[in-house]
């Protein structure tokens, strides 16, 4: 367990204020991307303060708000928030070959960890595998599991052409459980991407898609039965998951393919998390009406333009939550799964 403080100067004096959707490029990965990432046809390259990243198809552009740790501790102590969930984001390391990729998590992990060391109580850290090479991935997760300050596993909804009902990656689930780890989703190249390519939709639309199908395939999938202790934590609210279970329900009781479900998908509601990237506060009250106050968890998306400048206020601005509520929502529930004290 880690100790901390309110040491970022948040609002509640019970806990600490944690965003668990806060992305980070470590400098240490950036460079190794510059370095390296030709070999795959990935490259990082700086003009002003900015960088852009090339590579899996994707092109990024992010801000030096996303390396420089000074920078995001003054952020954080702005919003309130005490401590950060370190995160990489898409493409994760999904984009260069198993060993490469190895490489990448590793620097990745090890600079979570030094940043926890750091400041101990500011951050702690998601480790990141090599999901498309799951040996290697079981092995850095080994030696990840070992490492100051970090706290669970951060995975896209799918790698490649695998969902993540697929048996490849059940070893890595079952180490993940065994070490009460939750595993933290995010998207990765969303469904459908050639119609939305105008007006930003493979973010507006396709992020929180593919959120809930990745949902679809660890409910249907089994993968939730066979890890009956393995907790999932679903990005932007859970996506189209809330949204659309009373249709997942309908379809269990009707469809021979779903013959196999031995209870509703709803049923599986409270096995998730739900972050608070809903940018709608009826939207957001009702899915704490739906899974409970104890399944929602604070997220900013730090420090992209679709998340959150100020999330903590988004929270505190919920007059139909009860005070005891946001308070869980704020911190509580995050320092359970994350074993922060």
């Amino acid at each position: 367990m880690v100790s901390v403080s309110n040491s970022g100067g948040g609002p509640r004096g019970t806990g600490p204020v944690i965003d668990t959707h806060a992305h980070w490029f470590p400098d240490e990965w950036v460079k190794l991307v510059e370095k390296d990432g030709a070999r795959c046809g990935a490259s990082i390259t700086r003009q002003g303060e900015n960088l852009t990243f090339k590579g899996g198809g994707l092109t990024s552009v992010f801000s030096n708000a996303f390396v420089d740790v000074d920078l995001r501790l003054a952020a954080m102590d702005k919003q309130g928030v005490d401590i950060h969930a370190l995160s990489l984001t898409t493409p994760m390391v999904y984009f260069a070959p198993g060993h490469y990729a190895l490489a990448l998590s590793q620097v990745y992990n090890d600079a979570a960890a030094a940043a926890h060391l750091k400041h101990p109580a500011r951050f702690v850290g998601m480790a990141m595998l090599p999901m498309h090479a799951p040996d290697l991935a079981l092995k850095e997760l080994e030696r990840a599991a070992k490492l100051p300050g970090m706290r669970g596993l951060y995975m896209g909804t799918h790698v490649h052409d695998k969902e993540l009902d697929d048996t490849s990656f059940f070893d890595v689930y079952a180490q993940c459980e065994a070490l009460g780890w939750p595993i933290y989703l995010h998207p990765m190249d969303p469904i459908g991407m050639p119609r939305m390519k105008k007006y930003y939709l493979m973010n507006l639309c396709g992020n929180p898609y593919d959120s809930g199908i990745a949902a679809a395939h660890l409910i249907f999938g089994g993968v939730m039965d066979r890890f009956p202790k393995l907790h999932v934590m679903l990005p932007h609210a859970g996506g189209t998951f809330p949204a659309l279970v009373g249709r997942w329900d309908h379809g269990t009781q009707v469809r021979a393919e779903l013959k196999h479900m031995k209870q509703l998908p709803s049923a599986y509601l409270r096995r998730f998390s739900y972050d608070t990237i809903g940018h709608n506060d009826e939207i957001m009250t009702n899915l704490i009406r739906m899974v409970g106050a104890d399944r929602v968890v604070l997220g900013s998306d730090y420090c992209f333009d679709m998340g959150h400048e100020q999330p903590v206020e988004i929270v505190e601005r919920w007059p139909a939550v009860a005070a005891s509520d946001r308070d869980l929502i704020l911190g509580g529930n995050a320092a359970r799964m994350l074993k922060i004290a």
